[in-house]
């Protein structure tokens, strides 16, 4: 048996053509493109790559992209300020803050983010969208979950009804993820450190999500024959190789379908980004209507 390879391109060059459409729907009606404002702190080079490639997709889109760059030594008020500033600014419909911030503030991290309008939280970070994905309302969620959740229905693979499992409960991929399976009628359980016989549990899974930052830590007789693997883990191991938190060679022989990393779910996180800039953009300019 072998899987079938869910390569991430194929998904966002799809996801990225719709939000292509929609911006130019959204320029004809209001007259303006989205905007998405950027603000990176410090110069960390692997932030300097995320933001370079987010800017790159807003200019391929037509969105309005904006990179606030500021200083290392940046203070916490400033950092709000600029927020505040953004948060008023009527072209740019979503801002994001580049994590990780540097040291001297990241203790400040959840009182920035939230200074963020939850209408404009294109991250999805926010408690007010949080708590609306929990409770099934429409909201901008978390890129990363949200393109896993895409690519399965882009690759007509049910989730209604059937087990799901994902390994890890971040805010950022864990937690999201299970709201999301839940709402399309999967049956799911959330594993984490302190679980108990965790394959056992992992051999029930239909589809199973690895989010744990532990290279290789998933191994074939940890899944289910024909199972869907979706690997959210990029670790490095090599100053050029990166590996996911499934061991890709050993698991593929045995599943239906699984994302490779690189080149899985990674390239679907900037273009669920970008179809988060255009429904931030649509909902505010509904409740201006």
């Amino acid at each position: 048996m072998s899987a079938k390879i869910l390569q991430g391109k194929e998904f966002a060059t799809i996801i990225k053509e719709n939000a292509r459409k929609k911006v130019l729907e959204l320029k004809e009606k209001y007259g303006t493109a989205p905007g998405l404002a950027v603000i990176i702190v410090g110069n960390n080079p692997a932030s300097e790559v995320y933001v370079r490639n987010k800017h790159k997709s807003c200019e391929e889109l037509g969105i309005y992209s904006e990179v606030v760059s500021m200083p290392e030594n940046t203070s916490k008020d400033e950092l709000l300020n600029k927020i505040d500033e953004l948060n008023d600014a009527k072209n740019i419909h979503g801002i994001l803050v580049q994590l990780p911030l540097p040291e001297s503030i990241s203790k400040h991290e959840s009182e920035i983010l939230n200074r963020i309008n939850p209408k404009k939280d294109v991250d999805g970070f926010h408690p007010t969208n949080v708590g609306k994905l929990s409770i099934g309302e429409d909201a901008l969620v978390p890129c990363t979950p949200a393109g896993c959740v895409k690519m399965l229905e882009l690759s007509n693979i049910d989730i209604e009804g059937k087990n799901a499992v994902i390994i890890g409960r971040s805010n950022i991929v864990g937690k999201p993820m299970f709201n999301l399976l839940l709402k399309k009628n999967a049956t799911v359980t959330v594993c984490h450190s302190k679980t108990k016989n965790l394959a056992d549990i992992t051999k029930q899974a239909d589809i199973l999500v690895a989010a744990i930052g532990k290279p290789k830590f998933v191994t074939a007789d940890m899944v289910k024959e024909g199972a869907v693997i979706i690997d959210v883990g990029i670790n490095r191991i090599a100053p050029k190789k990166l590996v996911g938190d499934v061991d890709f060679d050993e698991v593929k022989e045995k599943v239906g379908a699984i994302t490779p990393v690189p080149g899985g779910v990674g390239l679907l996180t900037v273009a669920m980004l970008m179809e988060n800039v255009v429904k931030a953009m649509e909902m505010q300019m509904k409740s201006e209507d």
